[in-house]
């Protein structure tokens, strides 16, 4: 709640004149401060300040609601994906104001369940005219974002729409392309506004992984500790956007290779990535989700696919607060991902940081 910017909290436009000057944005630099700090930098009083303190305490103390107040707010409380058995077993679909993330192999779908949940929530205000614009905002850091295959599901899912709704649909998509760790962690950090303006209901990240993993060298003690503690800042950050605007936020993650028993290190567990096509490893070795058993306690619901026979893949329900385990197998079409009619079927789940992946073998990368 910190990090919440000053100009949201509601201080008067003199004072957010002098805190402008003196470099000081959001509330976490104001309450990091002293009151001789502060009298100094703002040129203000002992009581001007401490009023200044109490607005920005206020504002950046998290809010706090009884479980009676929870079940009467009966508003948008889950973004549907389009998967209608998925979203059964998810009581309505991903839960707002928390963050999903969706983790396997290239080529198992993620992008492609993250364009679908995305035109779906770009298209409700196309296809009802009387709810203002929703839109989407999409950061790429994998150059993976087609806007080809965004309007083909869009337009497979909804066929009467017209050139006007798909030029409509596709300016409800915001897409933010970041190539480092640093760019992405100051895109998410000056992203509030940006929401504010677009009315922003979903957001994306793909992938949350594949920076930290171009950058941080794990076999480093030091290094794993820096990138531990950056991905839970990045964490914090996707959660309070969550919360703070009532919206979906989804990450895709990728995978690794763990070698030795379940009870080692986590420094031991993420020390050997996997090759995103690489075939199942041999005795000792398994494939799960990349980024450590610290960052699974950060996501609220973890989806994880997976490969079956050809053509077709399987998405389990490996985290969530309100699901059971659960699989569905699934095909990847022009509508995006798309459910056999078998439904689903429970799985003995385990911790969702050492949850077995299954990967494409040798004989089917050969096919």
């Amino acid at each position: 709640m910190s990090s919440i910017k000053l100009k949201r909290v509601g201080l008067e436009n003199d004072v957010l004149q002098k805190c402008s000057r003196a470099k000081l944005s959001t509330c976490q630099d104001i309450l990091s401060k002293n009151e001789v700090e502060l009298m100094k930098l703002l040129d203000l009083g002992l009581f001007e300040v401490r009023s200044v303190l109490h607005t920005v305490s206020r504002k950046a103390c998290p809010q706090f609601l009884t479980a009676l107040e929870m079940k009467k707010d009966q508003s948008w409380q889950f973004c549907e994906t389009g998967l209608k058995d998925l979203d059964l077993v998810l009581k309505g679909g991903l839960p707002i104001a928390t963050l999903t993330e969706i983790a396997g192999p290239s080529g198992c779908g993620k992008t492609q369940f993250c364009l679908m949940v995305a035109s779906k929530v770009a298209h409700m205000s196309v296809s009802n005219k009387k709810i203002p614009t929703q839109s989407v905002v999409y950061i790429d850091t994998e150059n993976a974002f087609s806007a080809e295959r965004l309007v083909e599901i869009a337009t497979s899912n909804n066929p009467d729409m017209c050139d006007e709704d798909i030029t409509e649909l596709a300016s409800n998509v915001h897409i933010f392309f970041e190539e480092t760790c640093a760019s992405l962690l100051n895109r998410l950090e000056n992203m509030e506004e940006f929401l504010i303006e677009k009315n922003v209901k979903l957001m994306v990240v793909d992938s949350i992984a594949s920076l930290v993993r171009k950058e941080f060298d794990n076999q480093l003690n030091k290094n794993l500790i820096e990138r531990t503690n950056l991905l839970a800042k990045e964490a914090n950050i996707l959660k309070y956007l969550a919360e703070s605007f009532s919206i979906p936020v989804i990450v895709t993650n990728q995978i690794t290779t763990r070698y030795g028993k379940r009870e080692e290190t986590e420094q031991q567990e993420i020390d050997a990535d996997t090759s995103e096509d690489m075939e199942t490893p041999g005795e000792g070795g398994y494939v799960t989700a990349a980024l450590g058993n610290t960052w699974s306690h950060c996501v609220n619901t973890r989806l994880i696919v997976q490969y079956l026979n050809a053509p077709y893949r399987q998405i389990l329900i490996a985290k969530s607060p309100v699901a059971p385990f659960a699989a569905f197998v699934y095909r990847i079409q022009k509508k995006g991902l798309v459910l056999e009619d078998e439904g689903s079927q429970s799985y003995k789940g385990t911790d969702p940081g050492l949850q077995h992946i299954r990967v494409r073998s040798s004989l089917e990368n050969m096919g």
